[in-house]
């Protein structure tokens, strides 16, 4: 019998993880809905019955914990992210509503535990999909993962994701990834990731970049018309996505892939290289990381420092509050290793997402503009107390910067210094060695009054570090994890690029540092944006760093300076777009 003829097609969509992936479809149908039957139990049953659901509950806690394990190869924002949500699962599945709700319905309805599950759940998604707040609203997603893993651990085996065994280059396609999905990917042997959904700050993309991995996002119904097994190239650098190539388009592709890994080879030469452009502008490329493990990678990727340390991590996944010698115990791994480059370290930055045990918090009415971040930090004194001791125990082991989140007005540095004046006489009064002078205070600029503060904020802090992911959300008031918003979310808005100037500008004009070190500082296209806003300090994930040098040794700033200066006085985003293209192609042409 004859196979099916087939006809190339291609379909087009975000490119979000550069590279050329040629591999075999993977069909991953991440919404699956599990079927279980119900049916009417005894009342003599109904103590074993809630007794399976506890044991359920505890058998996928550990399995949630054995994906938080792998998660933390992930670095940067990916390993961030996916640590944060994979918490909340546990929490959803520690005695909480969930749990109580299908004992409680065993007991009632008396009906088998599988339904009582899929009941409940049904409930929750319901009443969280009706509530007005987005992101309340998007944690239906969640409660249904909750539900798919107690059930499918009722029935003695694990959630049939399939994407913890994959066959060698193997291109996942599907609707989307979960934090679930993502936890137990290989990158030995995934090609390159493909969705429907998403865009260029979705957990997918964020996922992606981060294992160096070629992806499209937004791929509409390409699922409607692929099978697994069909030959797929994934272009990552452009979006085009090609189903059962032609010999002459395979050609092309593996061509373009060869030439995409020299590059990559090459640019691990410029490890001990330093960062300065064609004209002798200098810059610093620092790493991004949340662990000290993360600390090998950034070294091989030739960091200069750590421009932000996520000190979160020692808060989560815990039902205490980490002591001051644990802290202190982890920081000053991270600056030991770190061999004498600085360490910026961020003060605990948790609320909205992320939400620790040991901290007894809860989600405000609107999380993302609660009490969070330093406003936590400061309503819990003895938190920053102790935080700001461990930090000061480190920073006799190397030099070491001071970050603080969300920063809104002067009066938070003010405070936050007057306590660390007051722990660092402590400590010298108690003969603990710290670095003197005491370690530099500076600002994170993510919310937009506090990049219009800017020159206020300057005249109080010893630098500034502005972070874009937060700030391009809170000035477009989107989330970029809302699908039906996603599409707004634009770094290049000219709102966002103009708080970003005035930040830099009064940050220069004080004669402080600044730094970016969100996702825009790891997009060699933005580089010589924020170059021309006199931006000497870019911090990025790992894998990002060796691209963004490339780009900024190619670079002549004098010559895009008057271009870059135009950016910021024009209104129309599209327009913005073009500039920032030319400046690149510009650059492409006189390499």
């Amino acid at each position: 019998m004859k196979s099916k003829p087939t006809t190339e097609r291609t379909f087009e969509g975000l490119p979000v993880g550069a590279g050329i992936a040629i591999g075999i479809v993977h069909r991953h149908d991440s919404r699956a809905v599990v079927q279980v039957r119900e049916h009417k139990i005894p009342v003599t049953k109904v103590r074993s019955e809630q007794h399976r659901v506890l044991e359920a509950a505890h058998e996928a806690t550990n399995r949630i914990e054995v994906l938080q394990t792998q998660a933390k190869r992930m670095s940067g924002a990916a390993g961030e992210e996916l640590g944060y949500i994979l918490e909340a699962y546990q929490q959803m599945l520690s005695g909480s509503r969930l749990v109580r709700g299908v004992q409680k319905r065993i007991a009632e309805e008396r009906i088998n535990a599988e339904a009582a599950v899929m009941k409940e759940i049904g409930l929750m998604a319901e009443a969280f999909a009706a509530m007005e707040d987005q992101y309340l609203a998007a944690r239906m997603a969640d409660i249904r993962e909750i539900g798919r893993r107690l059930v499918e651990s009722l029935g003695g085996k694990d959630t049939p994701t399939g994407l913890d065994n994959l066959p060698a280059n193997a291109v996942i396609v599907a609707d989307e990834l979960s934090p679930a999905d993502t936890a137990l990917l290989d990158p030995s042997k995934v090609a390159g990731l493909v969705t429907m959904l998403g865009g260029v700050e979705s957990h997918t993309a964020i996922v992606a970049r981060s294992l160096g991995l070629p992806a499209v996002v937004a791929a509409r119904d390409i699922l409607d018309d692929i099978e697994s097994g069909a030959v797929i190239i994934v272009d990552g650098a452009t979006g085009f996505v090609v189903i059962d190539p032609t010999p002459a388009t395979l050609a092309k592709y593996r061509r373009k892939r060869a030439g995409f890994a020299k590059s990559q080879q090459s640019l691990k030469k410029l490890k001990t290289i330093a960062a300065v452009t064609r004209d002798g502008f200098r810059v610093h490329l620092h790493a991004n990381i949340e662990h000290p493990s993360d600390v090998d990678g950034a070294l091989a990727a030739g960091a200069e420092g750590v421009g932000l340390f996520r000190s979160e991590f020692m808060f989560m996944n815990r039902p205490d509050m980490p002591s001051e010698e644990e802290q202190f115990e982890e920081l000053s791994k991270t600056v030991k290793k770190m061999g004498g480059r600085c360490v910026t370290i961020r003060t605990l930055d948790v609320g909205a997402d992320k939400l620790g045990d040991g901290l007894g918090m809860k989600p405000g009415p609107n999380p993302a503009l609660g009490l969070r971040a330093i406003r936590f930090a400061l309503s819990r004194p003895k938190i920053m107390l102790v935080q700001l001791s461990a930090i000061l125990r480190a920073s006799a082991f190397g030099p070491v910067r001071i970050l603080l989140p969300m920063v809104c007005t002067v009066e938070e540095v003010r405070q936050v210094r007057r306590m660390l004046t007051r722990v660092a006489a402590q400590l010298k009064r108690r003969g603990v060695k710290v670095a003197d002078p005491i370690p530099p205070l500076g600002v994170m600029i993510e919310i937009p009054g506090a990049a219009l503060a800017a020159d206020a904020l300057a005249a109080e802090a010893d630098f500034f570090a502005i972070g874009t992911n937060d700030l391009t959300q809170y000035t477009l008031a989107i989330d970029c994890t809302d699908e039906a918003v996603a599409y707004l979310y634009n770094p290049l808005h000219p709102a966002v690029l103009r708080l970003i100037q005035f930040s830099a500008e009064a940050a220069l004009a004080a004669r402080i540092p600044v730094s970016v070190c969100g996702e825009m500082a790891g997009d060699e296209r933005m580089t010589p944006i924020l170059l021309g806003f006199g931006i000497t300090e870019l911090s990025m994930a790992s894998t990002a760093l060796p691209r963004v040098k490339k780009r900024i040794l190619d670079l002549t700033l004098s010559a895009i300076s008057g271009r870059v200066r135009r950016i910021t006085s024009e209104s129309d985003p599209g327009r913005v777009k073009s500039i920032v293209e030319d400046l690149n192609k510009l650059q492409e042409t006189a390499r």
